[in-house]
Formats: structure tokens, sequence, C-alpha cells
């Protein structure tokens, strides 16, 4: 198909601006509400197109210079060439849509995206992809469908800079060694103190050597607090865990509550986002003290460890065991004796407490990207409270279809902009039971 000329009308869920040719969908990467471009049609299907961009006629108003020299072939960020102002309105009406269509869920209980204070230099934690060509070291991210990697000797431009200290340091270290061959990764987390955790993947064949040769060039690794192999298995040197703090006072007589998580271990990558997430479910939750409040899929405490002073007590349910060991540590370390946690499946849990029949006040739902398992049975637990924290607005809006069919009506939902610079978003949702 010849080079077409189309209008883009709006961003989409997945990163590309949505045009039309002769009345059919075509999506364009890299594209801006507004902007006039030109296309060549990739590849056509019965209800859509999707186009490369092959030149901007006309530059739409919100059309901004990327700052960082890889986007485009970075597969990470897609919207450093959007201003973040319409960034956050298109991300407020792609999740409306998403929870109309999927959902049901009419648009008015949606509330305006909340932007984060960094844009930029907010990313406690990164992946890197390494590859080795001859005798170049290339460290950086896989391009856009692919598994080639794209060099980024700069950083990432959305990473905290205690990550991008720590990946040129390593960078330097790890290129000039001979037992490179078959690491295939770094991933490194930094706390809200700046410490660093590194961890590299790969093969095991050279791993002694590896070990041996990063401990000697411990020196030129000031950045990296925490070093470790195999997925975290082996240590080189350095400290186990990071933290990050919800200062004092930042909900009502709330003390200063440091939160930790082990190697590997998840935390949000949005520390900043993460206290407006709790700000959002203390205000939604409007504790009394009396409350009885299960968190299903409780990490490291998270939400259940500074909340567990507003209620009487606090159920965790987290099915991953070294999470639910770094909530102990947590509540205790913060005083907190009204919070009990357990391993356990969610879905298992719920069936369990059904068949207890126990009683909650509140629930809060933090699933991982795939949704909540047995929404449905959740329901049944009947809590006249629940708050969903969502990082897909897809599977969020499946969910609660089920939980409004179920008994629960949907009152507001609140998007977060956790992943500036991209189309991820974070939410919560607050649900109330119907009588």
């Amino acid at each position: 198909m010849p080079e077409q000329k189309i209008r883009i009308e709006k961003l989409c869920y997945g990163g590309a601006g949505l045009g039309r040719i002769e009345g059919k969908a075509c999506f364009v990467p890299f594209s801006a509400p507004g902007d006039e471009v030109a296309v060549t049609v990739a590849r056509e299907k019965k209800s859509y197109m999707e186009a490369g961009l092959s030149s901007i006629v006309v530059p739409a108003p919100c059309r901004v210079e990327p700052p960082c020299p890889i986007f485009g072939d970075c597969g990470g960020c897609n919207w450093q060439h959007v201003s973040y102002q319409e960034q956050l309105a298109q991300k407020t009406e792609i999740f409306a849509d998403t929870l109309r269509r999927l959902g049901g869920i009419e648009g008015e209980v949606v509330l305006p995206t909340v932007g984060s204070q960094r844009q930029y230099g907010y990313r406690s934690r990164i992946q890197l992809k390494l590859a080795t060509r001859g005798s170049e070291t290339y460290l950086g991210f896989f391009r856009g469908s692919s598994h080639e990697v794209v060099d980024a000797p700069m950083g990432c431009a959305i990473s905290d800079k205690p990550l991008n200290d720590a990946a040129l340091e390593l960078r330097k270290v790890i290129s000039r060694l001979p037992e490179r061959v078959g690491v295939t990764g770094i991933d490194i987390a930094t706390g809200s103190d700046g410490a660093t955790i590194a961890i590299l993947h790969g093969s095991a064949a050279s791993e002694g050597g590896l070990a041996d040769a990063l401990l000697k060039a411990r020196e030129e690794l000031p950045s990296v607090t925490g070093l470790f192999l195999r997925g975290g298995a082996r240590k080189v040197f350095g400290i186990e865990e990071l933290s990050y703090t919800v200062p004092q006072g930042f909900l009502p007589a709330l003390p200063e509550t440091s939160l930790s998580f082990a190697r590997g271990g998840f935390s949000q990558v949005n520390y900043g986002q993460n206290l407006q997430l709790l700000r959002t479910v203390w205000e939604w939750g409007a504790f009394t003290g009396s409350e009885r409040l299960l968190d299903l899929y409780c990490g490291n405490g998270n939400f259940s460890v500074p909340l567990a002073r507003y209620v009487a007590e606090v159920i965790g349910v987290e099915g991953h065991a070294p999470s639910v060991a770094d909530a102990r540590k947590n509540a205790q370390r913060n005083g907190i004796g009204n919070a009990t946690f357990m391993v356990l499946d969610a879905a298992k849990a719920v069936r369990r407490f059904l068949s207890e029949e126990e009683n909650f006040d509140l629930i809060i739902l933090d699933p991982p990207r795939s949704g909540a398992a047995g929404a449905a049975e959740i329901a049944g637990l009947g809590a006249p409270t629940i708050i969903y924290v969502s990082c897909d607005p897809p599977t969020l809006a499946r969910d609660l279809r089920i939980l409004s069919d179920n008994g629960y009506t949907v009152e507001r939902s609140q998007p977060v902009d956790m992943f500036p610079q991209t189309y991820h978003l974070e939410s919560a949702t607050l649900l109330k039971r119907r009588h």
C-alpha cells in the first residue's frame, strides 16, 4: 500500500496514536494527538491497520522534543514526544474508555489522573539487558518488539540517578572481564535513601570467576551498595535489602514509617506516586479505628503497615513467601502489633475465609497485572467497602464488571501516573456494597 497521509485523533492503550484510512482505524507508534503524518501500512487486519511513521507533515501543538537520545529505538518509553499535560489528559481518556468498554463502568466515576512530581528520573528499579558483540559490551534495553539490545551508555532518562550511576560503574567493570560472557542482564533497584542492589543474571558457567572479579573491583563500584548473582541467590558483597519511607505526618498522627524489601523483592517503581496511592486509600477508607481490614496481595505491607494504625486489625495475604517475611519485619520494626500476615494464594485465602465465615469491613486488592483471582468469591465475603489498586486497566475493568455483577457499585476511580513517558497507568477504585 502506498504512503498515506492521516491525522492522529488520540493516543491508545499500548502507546500508539490512532488515525483513520478510509474509515478504518490505523495505529501509528510515536505519533501525537493532532499530528498530521505520512504513514506506511505495515499490516492490515479485518478491523484495523498498523503503520509506521514515515514523516510528520504538520506537528501537533502538544509535540515536544524527547530528551533521551535512544527514544524510539529503546522499547521502554513511548510518549517522550508528547507534553506531560497532554499525557495526563490522554491517560484519563484511555482509562475511562477502557472501564466503559470492558467493564460497563460509566466515565463520570473517573477522576483526573494524578500527575507525578518527577516526570523523569523517577524509576526506582530497572532491568538492563547485556549483550556482547566481539569485544564490545552493550548494556541497555531491548528494541521494541525484538531481543536486540539497544546500548544506553548515557543511562536511562526515567531512572533515578543512583540506578544510572550504578549501571555506569558496572558497565565499566564488566566490559573488561572475560567472565562477562554468559551475563544476560542486570536488575538494579534503589531505596529512597539512594542505596542500590544489583543482581546479575545469566549462565552459571563462569559464576565463581565472575564473583571473584567483581569482589576485587568493589572499590570501582561505589554506587553499588549490594551485589548478587544468579537471581540474588549468590551474594558478592553488601546489603541485602532496600527501604523507602512514608514521612512523619504524611497521614494524620503517622510517625515516620520505613518499609523494606529484600533483594529481588517487589516495590512500586515511583515512590512519590506510591505515597499518593497510600493517601487515596487512607482517605477512601474513612477509618474509625474499629475496622477489620483484609489486604489481599499485600506484598511487603506497603498498605497494611501504615494503615494498621487506623484500624483494629489487619490481615495481610500474599503468595510470595519472601514478601510476607518482609511484611512481618516491617510490622515489627514500626511497632505494629495488630497485623497478621500469611503466605497463601489469594484465591485460596478467600475460599478459606468464606468457609470460616470471616467478616471484614474493608478489603484492599493490589493484584499483579493479571488481576484478582476469584473476584466473584471476593464479593462473596460481603465487605461493605473494597478498594482495588491496579496496574492494568483492562484486567481492572474485567474484575470491576464481575464485582458489579455481584453486588458492588463503583463510586469513583482515581488514575495515578506511576509511569510518566509511557502509556502504563496505576489506579485506585472505590467500590461500595449495595444494600
